[in-house]
């Protein structure tokens, strides 16, 4: 009989998707009148159709796999060169950020990308995640056994956790401490912050000081409406000493289910053996790709590219004032409803102070019970999510407006300070 990687039985009961899953599905299937009024608030997953531009570009790939001459087998394992080049060009080299086309590395998405990264990086590492934060980062580094066993809070032994709280603008700072390796996500799922540039400036000689690596998820940057928040890690100064950017087209070009994003691996980036030898990220990172994957289809990839074309961005555009919109709405709605509010201007996400004292999945239970809505409790992105719940704005706008509605309706007591 085959050994199993123990680690995995570190995990708690269920991701926190699945578990909310599970525990809708039960609901409705006890419930099935007010099954037929559920909305949806609680999985950051798009609604609305894909951009056009990427839609027809995607329709004339597959026309180019149909014929002999322009049909294509393999592709580069780190993307094509067509859309290496476009994201190097539109995200970073207009920016005035100086990203090379062979840094850019092509994946079917950032929530993969940041547990593969793991496989080139060693298990000496002292991890660092803020808390909350979107739990796959917690959960990649159980998986390859870079923990010890979980706590009774939920937590871990062996990470260091950074506390995101009201306090602090859910904006964690460097610890006092030494670490190799940290997490860091802005916009920020759950909470919907972002961090300043003297913030992130920070970060950066906090890492260039101790050495250390910053892996900094970007997958909402297209939600920045503040003109004076970074979009990149890579705006900072020092930043290609020591970072590693991840971005998605999920969210911004409604690639969900469609998959394709990108990872930004300088050639600058050096990581240490145990006897001190110095090795560039990059070439792991190259020769990881090369091995386990054969990088995104050739359909999806066009996709992408069009993304980026005049037309392709005003559709992203719309999608974008679309899921911000329905970001106002709940936003506006949640605090009438007498509720404390944080989140929802440069992220897709509204972070809720729970009423009355209520554990963040009392208070899933009481929005699925009494509104027939299905939000997400904070305490799945963490400890310091407890007695906080998210409100995703990814929907119709009917479904926003019928939301909003209910919650109004709700008038839940304001939360004391």
């Amino acid at each position: 009989m085959a050994y199993l990687n123990e680690n995995y039985l570190k995990l708690q009961a269920g991701y926190l998707f699945p578990e909310i899953a599970r525990r809708v599905r039960e609901y409705c299937e006890a419930n099935p009148k007010a099954a037929k009024r559920l909305i949806r608030c609680g999985i950051g997953d798009v609604t609305e159709p894909l951009p056009r531009a990427a839609i027809d570009a995607m329709k004339d790939a597959i026309d180019e796999l149909g014929k002999r001459e322009t049909f294509r087998g393999y592709g580069p394992e780190q993307g094509y060169e067509f859309l290496r080049s476009t994201i190097a060009q539109h995200d970073y080299r207009d920016r005035n950020i100086d990203i090379a086309d062979d840094e850019i590395f092509v994946s079917d998405g950032s929530k993969c990308d940041c547990g593969y990264i793991l496989d080139i990086l060693g298990d000496q590492n002292k991890v660092a995640i803020p808390d909350p934060v979107y739990p796959v980062y917690v959960d990649t580094n159980v998986m390859v056994g870079h923990t010890g066993p979980v706590r009774k809070d939920g937590s871990y032994e062996g990470i260091v956790y950074l506390p995101c709280t009201a306090e602090n603008q859910f904006v964690p700072q460097p610890p006092k401490e030494h670490v190799d390796l940290v997490y860091l996500c802005f916009p920020n799922n759950p909470t919907g912050a972002v961090a300043s540039r003297r913030q992130l400036s920070g970060w950066v000689e906090y890492a260039r000081e101790h050495e250390a690596l910053l892996l900094f998820d970007a997958a909402y940057e297209a939600y920045i409406s503040q003109p004076d928040i970074p979009h990149s890690i890579f705006e900072i100064s020092g930043a290609r000493e020591c970072a590693i950017e991840l971005r998605s087209f999920s969210k911004n070009g409604g690639f969900t289910g469609v998959r394709c994003g990108f990872t930004v691996m300088p050639k600058s980036l050096l990581a240490r053996t145990e006897n001190d030898r110095r090795f560039p990220l990059h070439k792991l990172w190259h020769r990881r790709w090369s091995t386990k994957a054969n990088s995104v289809s050739y359909p999806v990839q066009r996709g992408a590219e069009a993304l980026y074309t005049s037309e392709g961005r005003e559709q992203v555009r719309a999608l974008i004032d679309h899921y911000m919109t329905n970001a106002r709405i709940l936003r506006e709605a949640a605090t009438r409803a007498g509720m404390k509010v944080f989140g929802g201007v440069n992220a897709p996400y509204i972070w809720v102070k729970t009423p009355d004292g209520l554990t963040s999945w009392q208070m899933f239970d009481c929005m699925l019970q009494d509104l027939n809505v299905v939000i997400t409790p904070g305490s799945g992105f963490g400890a310091q999510g407890e007695e906080y719940f998210r409100i995703s704005a990814f929907n119709s706008r009917e479904n926003a407006d019928e939301v909003a509605r209910r919650l109004e309706e709700a008038r839940f007591a304001a939360t004391p300070p």
